[in-house]
């Protein structure tokens, strides 16, 4: 036991800049991972992060003559695997730094709504999407909060237009210009359309989905966004969040979906309550 505490005291004793290093680097790694684990309730890998970090803790401090140089390989390993184990995370993370949203700002769109003209404009977004599977019309629609990357934006043709289903489903007429791009909508407005978005790596998306779909998963990799999409072969609706998706979407679950989005997402924002 008074070896232990011997070394523990060498240890601050020896403190130094790289000593300082390899703590910013585990809290970093520290706080990346539960913030992660916050949003995806793995738990299991929580348990495997405590107990590896805790485990190296220990046998650094009971072993004093490892040096700092050795020491901060771990911290850098850990971080490695945290940037291969929850790559998808850390791409979102690195776009919405700047997905600073200056088509929002140059619109000055509307900030608040009333509950009529919210459950309008779901009702809107429901008929157009039902309209559109009906007649096999494919669709991709992304519901955002001003946290689309500008290039993104900058990609399509700007609108600034209020929602109604005649116009989604004008824009996504066969042949028509904007027809294969996505459009944005950014609160209450149709904010952008024609847009062109990443696609998803994800090699386990069933293959008997498109372009379309890889393009509506992908963006919501990337940006905390909701992705409504409508098959063009099927007619099949399809909701995709933080890149999972939910296909068959009835009118139970798009009302609830598109529900969550203005009356949660959007709520929460101080600017935007209604």
């Amino acid at each position: 036991m008074g070896d232990f505490f011997t070394n523990l005291k060498n240890v601050f004793v020896a403190f130094n800049a790289i000593d300082a290093l390899e703590i910013v680097l585990f809290a970093l790694v520290f706080y990346y991972v539960f913030r992660i684990l916050k949003n995806s309730n793995v738990f299991g890998v929580i348990i495997v992060f405590a107990v590896l970090v805790v485990a190296t803790g220990i046998i650094f401090i009971a072993n004093a003559g490892l040096n700092g140089s050795a020491f901060m390989v771990i911290p850098l390993v850990l971080a490695g695997l945290v940037l291969i184990i929850f790559n998808v995370e850390v791409k979102r993370d690195i776009l919405n730094m700047n997905s600073l949203n200056r088509l929002s700002e140059k619109q000055g769109h509307q900030l608040s709504a009333s509950k009529d003209e919210v459950e309008r404009y779901i009702s809107e977004i429901i008929r157009a999407l039902q309209n559109l599977s009906k007649d096999n019309i494919g669709a991709l629609m992304i519901l955002s909060n001003d946290n689309i990357p500008t290039q993104i934006l900058e990609s399509g043709v700007e609108l600034d237009a209020k929602i109604s289903s005649q116009l989604i489903e004008g824009i996504f007429f066969p042949k028509a210009p904007l027809h294969d791009g996505a459009m944005i909508v950014n609160n209450y407005k149709i904010q952008a359309a024609g847009c062109f978005l990443p696609l998803t790596q994800n090699a386990n998306i069933p293959k008997e989905l498109g372009t379309r779909h890889r393009a509506g998963i992908g963006i919501t990799e990337t940006s905390n966004v909701i992705a409504l999409i409508v098959s063009e072969e099927t007619g099949i609706i399809t909701i995709a969040q933080r890149g999972k998706i939910s296909r068959y979407a009835d009118y139970d679950l798009l009302k609830k979906t598109l529900s969550d989005y203005y009356w949660k997402d959007l709520s929460a924002d101080g600017r935007k309550r209604l």
